[in-house]
């Protein structure tokens, strides 16, 4: 199965991939010779390092791919010439170097992509130079060494064979390394003898054939270097498995920064492998200077090229296992304290941990990271003078852990004093701007002096809490969206739906504990999308441009909702008692239809306030009433279980999933309830006062009341307010309301459908505990009523 299958077989990857491709309107081309390319750019057996060797290969794509092209057009598929001729005329307009550069670079994210998620890639490996953080020099092709002897070139096979199964196990992994270092160490006899021969025919003054013994001589080495040779490129995608490994690792460290789950302990395995690698690659070099002691001829350039590629593998090695094993808070407020820590996967294997160095750590801009990785700035004695900011605290020495073989330094108390930032451009504003945490540390390995450094995550960096929520848009969008291996900190800005839903959906349900359904992200959809025409979500609609009449952002306006609800309303939001992501529209619809009818309610989140919950319900003349919205400051003072309970006429919780069925309102809330006991007396000389929630009658846009026919009424205007007081004055007060009732039924038939209807609408809005009339077939909507002078006649 070509490459370009496994990542369609996956609709989150193809999406990832097709708007890649799309930038320089190559995605049509990457889909009509999909499996010509791959072939194409994998099996090219030099890896360009130069400007003008990467020209050269470009042009010659270039040249290859049009004559693909023109072969392709005498094909009998009309449709299919035309698509043909529509490229053609795209790739004119395309210089080389643009072209051949973009398709391999998507050819490497799709390789990492197929890495992330397990998908076999079996096949000749591609020779990529991606960037890593460890390693500006890139790497180094086995192919190279594939003609040292044919059968050597079966070693690489295997690998991909037994390691390119649906999923890569890392006991897998570590059972190769075993076996191939065991393999090579079948070597070191030979090369004892080889020595001893050597050693032999240099102190020896009489040997009866000395041509022959140097023949002998030549041919023990010359099986030898083939072995290392074999050794090495056995060993090379091994490591880079592992460090590929190591990198899938860190993605998921950024997506648990957005709350997906995360396998730390993975981490621990991947040190396992290294060790295994580090004593491979160690014995390795070992034997490779060995050989290169047996000085039979003046010039060796193969073994010389062997020995540079092994040491810069062990380095690249060393250095990659240099990470940040616990991120610092990404938005981070400067004069608060944090922590973060380091980890060498080396464990001993080196010896550094007997003499461990101290990691010292500044803060880098975006600009400051990406000048250092792409230009190999070296390190030296100013680089603490590249701080964009002061840390205190910034310096640790590392520890190893015998019991566990963790070599780690712990910052536990670092403070971020000050700040530099750059100039603004635009509508570029400071909670954009990204920084970062440079740990770095100088150390001596095998008699060469190394240098190894990491960044964390990108970090926001804030002066305010307001300053909050558009900081964690910038690093929420990073998390989820940012490549395993990358440019500091380059990133999209525009991404299909599906992908931003995984996103917005981790977010809230890890906040809140509890996923988003289907409807909310449908509902979440629709207030994201402007062009119904596009899948396509971009960073300014996520978190730029005010939603269409309002002046919030969406992100906003959904960061809101989710710290409402965790503060305040995650146990009801997890018992699945709000509806939340609904419109206005919708909700009356679905209330309209309930089965329950009167009395049944739901809860939404307001679209016209920030951070709002609102109830909506069908009120006792059949039309559906909404409620000014409550924020967090309200639920400061009653919570929203209690303001539920004090509302009588909510009955019936309408369900929040279509499958769900209506719950009466206590048995939905009971458990949220505040105990309304008494048992906390007042002082002497006070009287007990409670707090409750009191809606009035709701009033239409011209003063009538909503489902009845409009009259003018000096009713008080619609809103939802506290009402406090003894309880002892209610009482009361509903007294003089049934005398007055009484008084109002002693003038009228007591038979009289519509007096026993007024009586309860009276009832309703003026006592503590409202009554519904004893016969319930009729509305009042079908009567012609005064209730203002009703009232005034009989108050």
């Amino acid at each position: 199965m070509s490459l370009w299958k496994r990542i369609s077989s996956h609709a989150d990857c193809e999406a990832r991939m097709a708007a890649y491709y799309d930038e320089k309107g190559l995605f049509d081309l990457r889909l009509c010779l999909a499996a010509w390319i791959e072939d194409r750019i994998m099996s090219e057996q030099i890896t360009p390092n130069s400007a003008e060797q990467l020209e050269r290969v470009a042009l010659k794509f270039n040249e290859d791919l049009q004559q693909k092209l023109l072969s392709t057009r005498t094909a009998s598929d009309q449709a299919l010439k035309y698509r043909v001729v529509e490229l053609c005329t795209q790739i004119q307009r395309t210089s080389a170097l643009e072209l051949y550069t973009h398709l391999r670079g998507g050819l490497q994210k799709e390789l990492q992509l197929a890495t992330e998620k397990s998908v076999a890639t079996p096949g000749p490996s591609m020779p990529l130079s991606p960037y890593n953080m460890n390693n500006p020099s890139g790497y180094m092709d086995p192919s190279e060494l594939m003609a040292v002897q044919p059968a050597v070139g079966a070693g690489l096979g295997v690998i991909h064979n037994a390691l390119g199964t649906a999923k890569v196990e890392l006991f897998e992994i570590e059972h190769q390394i075993v076996q191939y270092f065991n393999e090579f160490s079948t070597c070191g006899n030979s090369l004892k003898i080889l020595v001893q021969n050597y050693s032999y025919m240099l102190n020896s003054t009489g040997s009866p054939n000395p041509e022959e013994a140097f023949k002998c001589l030549m041919t023990e080495k010359a099986a030898i270097v083939t072995t290392l040779c074999r050794s090495y490129i056995c060993y090379e995608p091994l490591q880079e498995l592992i460090i590929s490994e190591l990198n899938n690792w860190r993605r998921q460290q950024a997506l648990a920064g957005n709350g997906a789950p995360f396998q730390e302990s993975t981490l621990d395995q991947i040190q396992r492998c290294f060790e295994l690698l580090e004593s491979f690659i160690g014995h390795l070099l070992a034997a490779v200077k060995e050989t290169l002691r047996v000085h039979l001829v003046n010039d060796e350039p193969e073994l010389n090229n062997l020995l540079e590629r092994v040491r810069g593998a062990q380095k690249n090695l060393v250095c990659a296992a240099f990470i940040v094993d616990k991120q610092p808070p990404q938005v981070m407020k400067t004069n608060t304290r944090f922590a973060a820590s380091v980890r060498w996967l080396i464990g001993s294997q080196l010896g550094i941990h007997n003499n461990p160095p101290t990691i010292e750590c500044i803060i880098m801009s975006e600009n400051q990271a990406n000048r250092f990785v792409t230009r190999g700035t070296q390190m030296d004695s100013t680089l603490a003078g590249q701080s964009s900011g002061e840390i205190q605290n910034c310096s640790s020495t590392m520890e190893y852990q015998q019991n566990n073989h963790i070599f780690s330094a712990s910052f536990r108390n670092m403070q971020l004093k000050k700040i530099k930032r750059a100039e603004k451009k635009g509508t570029e504003s400071v909670m954009d701007e990204k920084f970062a945490l440079f740990f770095y540390a100088t150390t001596t390995v095998n008699d060469y002096q190394i240098r190894v450094w990491t960044l964390s995550l990108p970090v926001v960096v804030i002066v305010h809490g307001n300053q909050e929520p558009q900081s964690w848009a910038t690093i929420t969008w990073d998390n989820a969206f940012a490549d395993i291996v990358r440019e500091p900190f380059a990133i999209t800005d525009r991404v299909t739906w599906a992908q931003l839903s995984v996103a917005l959906n981790t977010k809230f349900g890890s906040s809140t504990q509890r996923a988003l359904t289907r409807d909310n992200l449908d509902f979440l959809f629709e207030k994201l999308q402007r062009d119904e025409r596009s899948d396509y979500i971009t960073w300014n609609q996520f978190c730029k441009e005010p939603l269409p009449d309002r002046n919030f952002t969406f992100w906003e306006w959904f960061f809101a909702i989710m710290k409402l609800t965790k503060d305040h309303l995650m146990g009801m939001w997890k018992a699945s008692c709000i509806m939340g992501f609904i419109n206005k529209a919708k909700a009356q619809d679905d209330l309209m239809r309930s089965a329950t009818g009167i009395g049944t309610f739901l809860l939404r989140f307001s679209d016209s306030e920030l951070g709002g919950v609102t109830i909506a319900y069908v009120n006792e003349y059949g039309s559906v009433t909404m409620l000014s919205p409550w924020t967090a400051r309200d639920f400061q003072i009653l919570n929203l279980a209690d303001r539920i309970r004090d509302l009588h006429m909510l009955r019936w919780l309408h369900p929040s999933d279509t499958n769900g069925v209506p719950l009466e309102r206590d048995r939905a809330f009971a458990e949220f309830y505040s105990a309304r006991d008494g048992t906390n007396e007042p002082k002497a000389g006070y009287v007990r006062s409670t707090l409750h929630v009191q809606v009035r009658n709701a009033i239409g846009d011209n003063g009538s009341i909503i489902g009845t026919p409009q009259h003018p009424i000096p009713s008080p205007p619609q809103d939802s307010s506290m009402s406090m007081g003894n309880p002892e004055d209610s009482d009361s007060d509903d007294s003089c309301v049934l005398d007055a009732i009484e008084r109002y039924v002693a003038d009228t038939s007591p038979d009289d459908p519509v007096s026993r209807e007024i009586i309860a609408t009276i009832m309703s809005a003026t006592c503590k505990s409202p009554l519904s009339a004893s016969s319930g077939d009729f509305a009042m909507a079908d009567f012609d009523v005064n209730f203002g002078d009703v009232y005034k006649q009989i108050i």
